[in-house]
């Protein structure tokens, strides 16, 4: 009976340390992430919960323990799927997830902040962003200058309710005028302390642009990336923000120079990653992707 109990002590004292183990090196894995401690890719990673707007409009608490499943614990919010964000809040909380920024439409910086600035705060968001400036055809000077007003004053309540606002790219800025580029006009034009800006990498090089330059030109005003690349073959050079979603492809495995991408972006500083797939493959690449940051060099 002794040897019986004996090893009966011992093999769950095993599978204890067994377990403990296992808990640690995940935790070790995650603070290697968030700390830049480890090797190779060192950023902060998270998904733009865009990237299953399909799954999320059927199913949130399946779609969001799907998330936590990759093994993602961040994310980047682009609406609620019809939940208030109270209790959008709480399905995150179930499923292990820590929202870190979002996106809010232009209107609503224009006309509403104050609500922005409720919602963010039951999120307990630490960015917060527009995606797109609304016009026609193309994205004209005046409609240009009047966001970076818009931004200047979301910037600023922002910053005095203790978050960040930030500006999503979308290439369309990148058409040239007078002296440079629509883009330069939103970066002279925004307060630096209280508006910075999120790199989607895919739609810079969509627009012609070179994502490892911009860095080199503007630093830290980069202080988000959206992460994605590039079907071979895709159509470049545009100014209409748009393009077929599965031209997103799994990182590394497109026309995209990641590496030299994520190098510079580490040396302008940018502090949170967010892999967005906008494909219909989403879920069958998000992991591909995931497995690439785990190894790549540079």
């Amino acid at each position: 009976m002794n040897l019986v109990r004996n090893t009966l002590i011992h093999t769950r004292s095993l599978c204890f340390a067994a377990g403990v183990f296992l808990c640690l090196n995940a935790a070790r894995a995650q603070e290697a992430r968030e700390t830049g401690h480890g090797t190779g890719f060192k950023g902060a990673v998270g998904l733009q919960l865009y990237s299953l707007r399909a799954q999320l409009g059927k199913d949130i608490p399946g779609s969001l323990r799907k998330v936590h499943d990759f093994g993602i614990r961040y994310v980047e919010l682009a609406g609620t799927y019809g939940m208030t964000p109270e209790k959008f809040k709480k399905q995150l909380d179930s499923a292990g997830l820590v929202p870190v920024s979002a996106h809010f439409s232009y209107e609503q910086f224009r006309d509403n902040i104050g609500e922005v600035i409720h919602q963010a705060r039951v999120f307990g968001l630490r960015y917060v962003g527009c995606a797109w400036i609304p016009h026609k055809d193309t994205l004209e000077e005046n409609a240009c200058r009047e966001a970076a007003s818009v931004f200047n004053r979301a910037g600023a309540a922002l910053a005095a309710a203790g978050m960040k606002f930030f500006y999503h790219t979308h290439g369309y800025e990148f058409r040239p005028v007078r002296g440079g580029t629509l883009f330069d006009m939103l970066i002279s034009g925004t307060n630096p302390d209280s508006v910075c800006f999120e790199m989607d990498v895919f739609w810079m090089v969509h627009a012609g642009q070179d994502p490892v330059r911009l860095f080199g030109r503007y630093g830290s005003r980069f202080q988000l990336m959206h992460l994605k690349d590039m079907k071979k073959g895709t159509p470049t050079g545009l100014f209409n923000g748009s393009s077929d979603v599965n031209n997103n492809v799994p990182l590394g495995t497109g026309t995209i120079e990641i590496p030299a991408v994520l190098k510079a972006a580490a040396s302008a500083g940018v502090k949170w990653y967010f892999i967005e797939d906008e494909s219909s493959a989403s879920v069958d690449q998000i992991p591909k992707s995931l497995r690439y940051l785990e190894n790549v060099k540079f």
